[in-house]
């Protein structure tokens, strides 16, 4: 066996990888899809169009190496995490559009569930606040909006899943419906403790036990893709949302190291080992990882903050201004001023996430007078997303009583020099760049790999993550603690202004 096979299902594309035994990417495929918006604040994707695209990836991946699927040890899957999926158990066809993790359409209804005083339990068994970002809502929203959905779903004839499951399903030709502990900590649904879905949790949200999925390990076997797909039938060895894959493959093993992956959204987590740190500063205690059963350490436990919008951004940059024509020219064009002449934007485009979580804000660009120009909205774009991660990175240093030392980065945007001197700079700490940025698809693939037998162990893993850069901070503590003040006045500025 020479590869794993690494599908990493994100928010706007689809993609899939091999890698070999030295964590080195031999092939590679991505394609995007559409993007749907119904109605303000509505995102949703067809479930039919991120099969499709994330099967030819696949398929494309092994013709560029080439790899006959006879030299696959593995597939792992990574996925955008929190987008719901609703589909006909007899026909695999999905009931209706799949919910994007960017929705806001149950803002209202997570505003009365707080009002009615569940948060506190609700945390204490998820390690979430009540927010339309997590599944739960959504799952709940169109078991009540699509006709004949929720009596369907309590006789067994619906299957509901996040991402993984949906392409589990497929891969199997529907014979295996399940999801990981990772992911099903992402729904308002699942207890962290028990690792079990919550019978409370599952009546307070009207959600029949009937439609949930079987909760697997992240790394343990636990199906077959069908031979069909790649020409002979392949074990499905790792499956994790695409933040927890991430920070596996940043080889943050150990309890105190954190990453942040640049990518739609932005996501730092940091390892907290067995223990599930509960936040008082408004991030989320998530499972990172849940590995095979007899493992040492059967359960990592994870503090995460997230950003919604960081390289989107970007693409807003380009397709809503159309101040640039490719999202590489962003770094020419903001490091073309030596700032922002105080303009400041707040990407509040679907609420503000951690540590605010304000899902009635909404984007605002303040401070702007004749003399702005875009490359000072280009900049101030840049600055959003090095901004909003260190209102993250001092909660969670908070939260845990540790003073982060430095901070491995990924993603596509973290090959941004300027953004990730930025980052250094509000921060007051290194940021640490690795040689493999899509450590999201190598998470993927080394859970699978540690499944089976592909790699030993963990400090097999740890050796293969290997430093590209450091950046270091240039901008001293005063003028840091300035520009992180207007920042926040800004962002109060953002706050409540949608009224649905």
């Amino acid at each position: 066996m020479d590869y794993v096979l690494a599908l990493d299902q994100g928010t706007t594309s689809s993609r899939a990888m091999l890698f070999d035994r030295k964590g080195r990417i031999a092939a590679s495929a991505q394609r995007e899809f559409r993007q749907i918006f119904p109605r303000p604040g509505w995102v949703e994707h067809d479930p039919a169009e991120i099969w499709d695209t994330q099967l030819e990836v696949a398929r494309e991946a092994l013709r560029q190496a080439p790899a006959a699927a006879s030299r696959l040890a593995a597939v792992g899957i990574a996925n955008q995490r929190e987008t719901v999926v609703l589909w006909d158990r007899a026909t695999g066809r999905p009931v209706a559009n799949a919910i994007v993790w960017q929705d806001r359409r149950t803002a209202a209804h997570c505003d009365a569930l707080r009002r009615q005083g569940h948060a506190a339990r609700i945390q204490a068994k998820t390690g979430l606040v009540i927010d339309a970002y997590f599944a739960g809502t959504k799952l709940q929203w169109l078991l009540d909006h699509v006709p004949g959905a929720r009596m369907r779903a309590a006789r067994g004839e619906l299957a509901f899943g996040t991402v993984d499951a949906w392409l589990v399903w497929n891969l199997t030709g529907g014979r295996v419906h399940a999801t990981d502990a990772s992911n099903a900590s992402r729904t308002l649904l699942f207890n962290i403790h028990t690792l079990q879905w919550d019978a409370d949790l599952l009546a307070l949200f009207d959600i029949p036990a009937a439609v949930l999925p079987r909760v697997v390990p992240s790394s343990g076997v636990l199906a077959r893709a069908h031979e069909r797909w790649f020409g002979a039938p392949v074990e499905i060895a790792g499956v994790a949302g695409d933040q927890q894959a991430a920070t596996f493959g940043q080889a943050c093993f150990e309890p105190g190291m954190a990453k942040n992956t640049y990518g739609t959204g932005c996501f730092m987590l940091m390892n907290t080992g067995a223990a599930a740190v509960r936040s008082r500063n408004r991030l989320l205690t998530t499972v990172g990882w849940q590995g095979p059963a007899g493992a040492a350490h059967p359960v990592a436990y994870c503090l995460e903050g997230g950003v919604f919008m960081a390289g989107a951004t970007v693409q807003w940059l380009r397709d809503g201004l159309r101040l640039i024509r490719s999202s590489g020219e962003v770094e020419a064009l903001a490091a073309s001023v030596p700032d922002t002449g105080d303009v400041f934007l707040v990407p509040a485009f679907a609420g503000l996430g951690a540590p605010d979580w304000d899902g009635h804000a909404r984007g605002t660009l303040v401070g702007m007078t004749r003399g702005t120009t875009a490359a000072h909205v280009a900049r101030a774009a840049l600055e959003s997303i090095a901004l909003q991660v260190a209102d993250v990175f001092g909660a969670m240093a908070r939260d845990s009583g540790i003073a982060l030392s430095e901070l491995r980065v990924d993603g596509g945007a973290s090959r941004n020099d300027l953004l990730m001197q930025m980052q250094a700079d509000f921060l007051g700490v290194p940021v640490v760049r690795p040689r493999v940025t899509e450590t999201t698809a190598l998470g993927a693939a080394c859970l699978a790999g540690l499944a089976t037998g592909f790699w030993r162990d963990g400090a097999e893993l740890a050796a293969l993550w290997e430093e590209e850069r450091r950046f270091l901070p240039a901008l001293d503590a005063p003028a840091r603690a300035a520009r992180l003040k207007r920042w926040r006045q800004a962002v109060a500025r953002s706050r409540g202004w949608a009224r649905d």
